[in-house]
Formats: C-alpha cells, sequence, structure tokens
C-alpha cells in the first residue's frame, strides 16, 4: 500500500471516529454528509497551479463534525477543506502545520512485514486486513531504527505536548513529613506538695486550665511542725544569737517548705503566722487541683499541678527507613491542623535511641516556642524536617522517572524526534526532583512531559522487532 493509500485508510477512520462522536454527542443517526467516503477535487495533472485531493471536509469551529462532500452549518457557514497534505487531529488543538512531503523519504526497498493500522503490537508477513477492514501498513526495510531510540513524528510530538528539561547539578535535601503531637515539656511541669502534715485552711479560687502568674496565692496552710520551726527561729532571733549561729533554725523553715517571704514576714513582725500562705512557683497553666479546704494533707500529697507552657515539645513518629536522615538540631516546620495558616519554626532536640515494635517507628522530639499559649497539649501537628543533604548530583524533575516497579528509566532527547531510553539508578526525591545515580549525566535534554507516549511507541517498536527477525527468515 503506497502512502497515499495510507493517507486514505487513516481517513476512513477518522470520519468513522468522527461519526461515532456525533452520534454521542447528539443522538440519533449520522447525517448523511457523515459517512466516511473520499471526494476528490478536479484537478490538472500538469499544471503550475495543481492542488492536492480533498480528502473531507471539516467544522469551522473545529468541533468534531466532519462531511465528505461540501457543508455548511446551521448558520449558513461553509466547512473547511481538509487536503490530503494536512496533518490534522480531531482535538480542539486545531490542525497541525502540514509536512514537507517533498523530502520523505520514498517507501521503497524489501517489505519486512505488515503492522497494525491501529498501533496494535500484531504484524503479519503477508498482507492481510483487521477487524475493521483496514489494511494493514507495511514496513520497509531501513524504516526502522537501526538502534535502541525511538522516532516520533514531528505532528505527534506537537499533538501530545512532549517538554524536555535539562539535568542539572544540584544538592538534594529531604523533606521528611511526619505527623506529630503537641506534648508538655516534662521539664517545665510542677507540683504542690507539702513536706510535712499540714491543714488545708483556704484555697484560692482557681480551677484546672485556669491561668496563673509566679506567686499568685493558691492556699493558707497551718502545720504544727512549721509552728514549732517558726517559734524557735523567732527566739533564736530575740535572744541576740549572732546570725550566723542562728542559721539552723532558718534553714529547718526552709527545708519544711516555708516560702522565703514568710521568713521575711516573721524577722519584720517577730510573730510566727497563723498560716502559711502557699503560691504560684512560676507562670502557667493548673492541670490539677487536689486541694480541697479543711482537708489534712500528708508530707507528699500531690495538692496542685501546675505547667509553664511557654515552650512546648512536638512528639514526631518518623519511620525506620527515614530515621538516619533525621539529626538533632535539624530545623523543622510545624502546621496545625486547628490553626489554619499558623507555621513555627523548631529545632530538633532529641532523636530517641529506640525504634517501636508496632509501627517501626522511632520518636523526634521538636522544640518549640509557645510565647502566646495557644498551642495546647495533644494538639496534632504536621511536621516538616530538613533532612540530610547531599553533596552536588544530577537531578532531573520528578515527572521525567518512569518507574514500574522493577525498573526506572528515563527518555534523553538526541534530536529530530529522536528518543533514546535510558535505565537510570535513582535516589531520594524532594522538592520536584529526583536524584540520578546512575544512567544520566549534566546537561542531558531529559523528557518531562508525554514520555508516556514515547514509551508506548517503545514498547510497539520492541514488539515489532521480536516479529521482524520472526519474519524475514526464510
Amino acid at each position: 500500500m503506497r502512502p497515499i493509500g495510507i493517507v486514505t485508510t487513516l481517513v476512513v477512520v477518522l470520519a468513522s471516529a468522527a461519526a461515532g462522536y456525533w452520534v454521542g454527542r447528539h443522538g440519533g443517526l449520522t447525517p448523511a454528509s457523515l459517512v466516511p467516503a473520499v471526494a476528490q477535487a478536479p484537478s490538472s495533472a500538469n499544471t503550475a497551479g495543481e492542488q492536492e485531493d480533498i480528502l473531507y471536509y471539516r467544522h469551522p469551529a473545529g468541533e468534531a463534525v466532519y462531511s465528505a462532500t461540501a457543508a455548511e452549518t446551521q448558520e449558513g457557514e461553509p466547512f473547511e477543506a481538509v487536503r490530503a497534505g494536512e496533518d490534522v487531529t480531531l482535538g480542539e488543538q486545531g490542525p497541525i502545520a502540514p509536512q514537507d512531503r517533498s523530502k520523505a523519504p520514498a517507501a521503497s526497498g524489501k517489505v519486512l512485514y505488515y503492522r497494525n493500522p491501529m498501533g496494535l503490537a500484531d504484524t503479519s508477513p503477508v498482507p492481510k486486513k483487521d477487524w475493521m477492514g483496514m489494511d494493514y501498513i507495511p514496513v520497509y526495510e531501513g524504516e526502522q531504527p537501526s538502534d535502541s531510540s525511538v522516532v516520533v513524528s514531528a505532528g505527534k510530538i506537537q499533538r501530545t505536548g512532549v517538554k524536555t528539561e535539562t539535568a542539572e547539578l544540584g544538592v538534594m535535601a529531604r523533606s521528611i513529613d511526619v505527623p506529630g503531637t503537641v506534648t508538655l515539656d516534662e521539664r517545665l511541669v510542677s507540683v504542690v506538695s507539702p513536706r510535712v502534715e499540714a491543714f488545708v485552711e483556704t484555697v484560692a479560687d482557681v480551677t484546672t486550665g485556669d491561668r496563673i502568674e509566679a506567686g499568685d496565692e493558691l492556699m493558707r496552710v497551718y502545720s504544727r511542725d512549721i509552728a514549732a520551726a517558726g517559734a524557735q527561729f523567732l527566739l533564736d532571733l530575740n535572744s541576740g544569737i549572732p546570725a550566723k549561729a542562728m542559721s539552723g533554725s532558718r534553714l529547718r523553715l526552709k527545708n519544711l517548705g516555708v516560702p522565703e517571704s514568710a521568713v521575711r514576714d516573721m524577722e519584720a513582725t517577730r510573730a510566727v503566722p497563723e498560716s502559711i500562705v502557699v503560691t504560684a512557683p512560676f507562670d502557667g497553666v493548673i492541670l490539677e487541683r487536689s486541694a480541697i479546704p479543711g482537708m489534712m494533707a500528708e508530707p507528699g500529697d500531690v495538692l496542685f499541678k501546675i505547667a509553664d507552657i511557654s515552650r512546648v515539645w512536638i512528639m514526631a513518629d518518623v519511620p525506620e527507613y527515614l530515621a538516619s536522615d533525621v539529626a538533632v538540631g535539624a530545623k523543622a516546620v510545624v502546621r496545625f491542623r486547628s490553626l489554619p495558616g499558623k507555621e513555627l519554626e523548631g529545632t530538633v532536640d532529641q532523636v530517641y535511641p529506640e525504634i517501636r515494635e508496632q509501627t517501626r517507628t522511632t520518636r523526634v522530639r521538636v522544640e518549640l516556642p509557645n510565647p502566646d499559649g495557644v498551642l495546647l497539649a495533644n494538639m496534632y501537628a504536621d511536621v516538616a524536617i530538613k533532612g540530610r543533604q547531599t553533596a552536588k548530583t544530577v537531578t532531573v524533575p520528578n515527572g521525567a522517572v518512569i518507574d514500574t516497579g522493577k525498573r526506572q528509566s528515563v527518555f534523553v532527547d538526541l534530536g529530530e524526534g529522536r528518543f533514546e531510553p535510558r535505565d537510570v539508578r535513582v535516589g531520594m526525591q524532594s522538592g520536584g526532583r529526583t536524584e540520578i545515580l546512575e544512567g544520566i549525566a549534566e546537561g542531558e535534554p531529559v523528557v518531562v512531559s508525554g514520555n508516556f507516549l514515547i514509551d508506548a511507541e517503545s514498547n510497539l517498536n520492541a514488539a515489532f522487532s521480536a516479529f521482524q527477525s520472526e519474519v524475514i527468515e526464510p
């Protein structure tokens, strides 16, 4: 079959596809004008103004409506004639610039085999038709590339939007994105507990969750041991014993938990107070209140539990295979699901030396400032930890790598529509780029868009080559 026969056959397929599309869009049968047929305009064979044959007519607005004869739209606009020299598409991209067929090599030489007209991996050593009645297309000697490269026509490249970018040298730094939760800094949690048996006289009007400041009154307590130690302190003070000698009685009051402010009051008033005022040790939030007026507290009873929330921890679970990329001192960006738009920066201050058996993760602690107190315990967070950096290495966009699960490959643009498949060994991914450890050199152009089309062409050529060896054998 010669080129004009191939073009005619393809036009029949295009017109048939257009008719089916019209039926799907408008329902009912296709108008008679859509019956695929080739209409040829009168032409003069040996004149300078000779025109190529008219294959069919298309809708002037680019819609998928076609006619085998001259036709008009409902608005009266004439359909556009499509001639044999034009390369067109049924999509919305419009016609592709016609190729100069005078420069195309003539289809001559020995026929190696016949391939499926629809591009399926099916060949025949003799002429035949497919199930639609279309003739198989002959493949002549010399049409197949001798190397492993893939040849794609300019029109197909333009229609499918094949794009290339250059492989570049760069530094890769993996971003480790893991979930986390807010926890309190255990170094900033304190309890208020009596050191001796004490009677709780009054409790301040504070409850769990209240914010307090350092020095705020929490409760008043009475203790016989504190009263006896206070009386001894005043006796030493009033007897004129030197301050150095009486330091023992002062130290006993401190050991019993009497605040320094209460000791100074005793020095000023020269009297033992009826009860001791217990105050908050620092600014924070009351996590627990157990003190009740009238209760007798034993030594060690937790009457108040207070936490300083000006600084918190983010506990993140890092998968085992990423644990080696995290180091103490690494920067981390933390976002919160309950605080949209809020983003805080912290530092990794601990990588726990343990892998959990159930989850195969290790805990990583990120220290985070919380001056406004908006971060609450057990709040969910999304943590992005800056992992280790590599030395300068070759990188390509992620879209350039075709990963089948067993192998990774890219297509290198050799120019003039030729593309070479290249197996590569990939490293880490970060910032939309992939590290290439082997297979690609700096500066080589690689396909980043439309590479699956080229991959399909490559697989098709491989199938043809496999059949070719059987066909040419006598």
